[in-house]
């Protein structure tokens, strides 16, 4: 009798505990069609699914889909899951699917992931379990772009404002955690949805701690009341001692994010390549690395990440050159007398950018150029400067995807409002390899595109290139198991389990 009441309640056994992690910015809005932050991303990222998502080796998988296939190359029909329900109980359709285009195509919806969508003609619902996507064109793309989060339709038709609607800040989605609760400028807090369709996770909640500052996600590690957190090179180095280690498993994978200095290409004085150039072969990469990581990172040598199809085999070596930079910056009309000026601004929440953006004033004030710094809260940074392009320079970061997107950050058409073309960025020819890559489902010669548009990109210089952060991860050793791969460690956090 006993032996089958434990057996009986040995699944509620497992709703015990909680996952304690950080949160460095409070979230705009949290949806996966206008989640263009990381906090948001995170947390949409619990909440909703897509029709497909990665595996653990970054093969394409079912995830709302349980299957599809290409009819022709331009008819993509999706055969949904049975049985999957939103959070507050109604069922997930193909109508759901359909709506949520829709979404994407309204003229109330500002985002620059409608840019995805943009060769796709329509889709339908067959039945409830069936979806088919027209496209224009053969697109490489065609499926991968069906990872974003789909909206449940039975809410949204009925709001009027799709950005400023409450849905945005108390989400319904399918995903394995529903919102509990989500304070201004304070914690978030999400609960197992035990209506998962894979299965319910085995933690039950995860509690989110707003630490804008990263010293104090620091030292709540230190005092063992976070589970998960990022380290920085000199913490692993210099900060840490062995009860650390006994207590969290360090996992260092290579970096998926990028760190750049991008010029507003609008100002004259960034117009000109010489001066690019020369503030490109005043910066030492090499020596912001040593500084600023020790040996977790690595040069950034363009726009697309190291080791996919869309890197070239082989790039002229990095150069530090501050004597050419002098020249250039001569030939361009500055000297002593009439020094190029300019302001860089970031976000201050993040303490590396800002030892960055120092490093790189000192290093360019040697070549005579005088440089400011303006640092802001994120969300006011987001609002009055970036979104608005009120910028010279920015200093900030990108995600580095398995399969890149170019048009998003850098054709000509996306230098607009909700676009990513934060510095605008117009090249004729990149503009052609982009649109010729986008219309083949042929991938090696989709490679072949991207590498020359990499090429060309770098030579242009609309961004100094900086460096790729090795990742650097601390979990809970308690938590079992951790499997780490190409896309993070997060892969099979349903299947988690904390004592």
């Amino acid at each position: 009798m006993r032996r089958a009441l434990f057996f009986l309640l040995s699944p509620f056994l497992l709703f015990s505990s909680t996952l304690h992690l950080s949160l460095g910015a409070n979230p705009s809005r949290i949806n996966p069609l206008l989640a263009t932050d990381s906090a948001s991303g995170e947390i949409s990222g619990w909440i909703f699914n897509g029709l497909v998502k990665f595996d653990k080796e970054a093969k394409i998988v079912g995830d709302l889909a349980e299957s599809w296939e290409f009819k022709t190359p331009t008819r993509l029909v999706f055969h949904l899951r049975h049985g999957v329900t939103w959070h507050d109980g109604k069922p997930f359709t193909a109508h759901d699917v359909a709506y949520t285009f829709k979404l994407t195509r309204s003229a109330k919806l500002i985002t620059p992931y409608t840019s995805d969508f943009r060769f796709v003609e329509s889709v339908t619902a067959r039945d409830d379990y069936t979806v088919e996507v027209v496209y224009k064109e053969p697109y490489y793309k065609a499926l991968s772009i069906w990872m974003m989060g789909i909206l449940p339709k039975h809410l949204w038709e009925k709001v009027e404002d799709p950005m400023t609607s409450e849905l945005n800040r108390h989400p319904v989605g399918t995903g394995p955690y529903r919102l509990e609760s989500l304070e201004n400028s304070g914690d978030a807090i999400l609960v197992a949805n035990r209506d998962y369709f894979e299965h319910a996770p085995r933690i039950e909640s995860i509690h989110y701690h707003f630490m804008p500052d990263p010293t104090t996600q620091f030292l709540m590690l230190k005092a063992r009341k976070l589970d998960l957190g990022s380290l920085t090179p000199l913490q692993i180095k210099k900060q840490i001692d062995a009860s650390f280690k006994e207590y969290y498993r360090i996992i260092r994978l290579p970096g998926r994010g990028y760190t750049y200095l991008g010029f507003n290409l609008k100002l004259d004085k960034f117009k000109d390549p010489k001066v690019r150039e020369a503030i490109d072969l005043a910066i030492d990469k090499e020596e912001l690395i040593k500084i600023l990581f020790f040996s977790y990172a690595k040069v950034c040598r363009g726009p697309f990440m190291p080791h996919t199809f869309a890197y070239p085999d082989r790039l002229p070596p990095t150069s530090y050159d501050p004597k050419r930079a002098k020249r250039l910056l001569k030939d361009a009309g500055y000297d002593d007398k009439h020094p190029l000026e300019f302001t860089i601004s970031t976000n201050a929440n993040n303490t590396t950018r800002l030892y960055a953006a120092q490093i790189i004033q000192y290093q360019l004030g040697k070549v005579g150029i005088k440089v400011k710094i303006r640092a802001m809260e994120w969300q006011a940074f987001l609002n009055t400067v970036v979104t608005p392009r009120r910028f010279e320079v920015i200093l900030l970061g990108w995600s580095l995807g398995l399969i890149p997107d170019a048009y998003a950050l850098w054709h000509s058409d996306s230098d607009k409002l909700g676009g990513f073309n934060l510095v605008g960025f117009k090249n004729a020819e990149v503009d052609r390899l982009i649109e010729e890559a986008e219309r083949t489902t042929d991938m090696e010669k989709v490679g072949r595109l991207y590498r020359k548009m990499f090429v060309e990109i770098a030579q242009e210089r609309p961004y100094i290139f900086l460096y790729i952060p090795d990742s650097l991860t601390v979990v809970n050793r308690q938590i079992t198991p951790i499997v780490p791969s190409i896309i993070g460690i997060m892969h099979n956090q349903i299947d988690w389990i904390k004592p």
